[in-house]
């Protein structure tokens, strides 16, 4: 993947998230695998994926979020794919 102007890293939610313009696009979970930004338009096509679901914080339904567990994230497209959909979907915001 092409490096993206204005993507910083910031420790948060027990991972490393990268930030694209402020705006959190991915977090590399520590206990492996991801949580992703993702436009509310793709995200019953993105739920269908394997490893993927809706990310649950405080037992409550995280909108616009996917959990995708380390199965889901293995191989380096698929990894690609879902870290393209964040960033696609946090520059779709405005800059903080």
């Amino acid at each position: 993947m092409v490096p993206q102007r204005g993507v910083t890293e910031k420790r948060m939610f027990g991972g490393l998230a990268l930030l694209l313009n402020g705006n959190m696009a991915v977090v590399i979970r520590s206990k492996g695998g991801l949580l992703v930004r993702v436009d509310q338009g793709e995200f019953d096509v993105a739920q269908a994926e394997p490893g993927a679901a809706q990310a649950v914080m405080r037992g409550r339904p995280m909108r616009g979020w996917m959990t995708v567990g380390p199965a889901g994230c293995a191989t380096d497209a698929d990894l690609e794919r879902w870290v393209a959909r964040g960033v696609s979907c946090a520059r779709a915001l405005p800059k903080k």
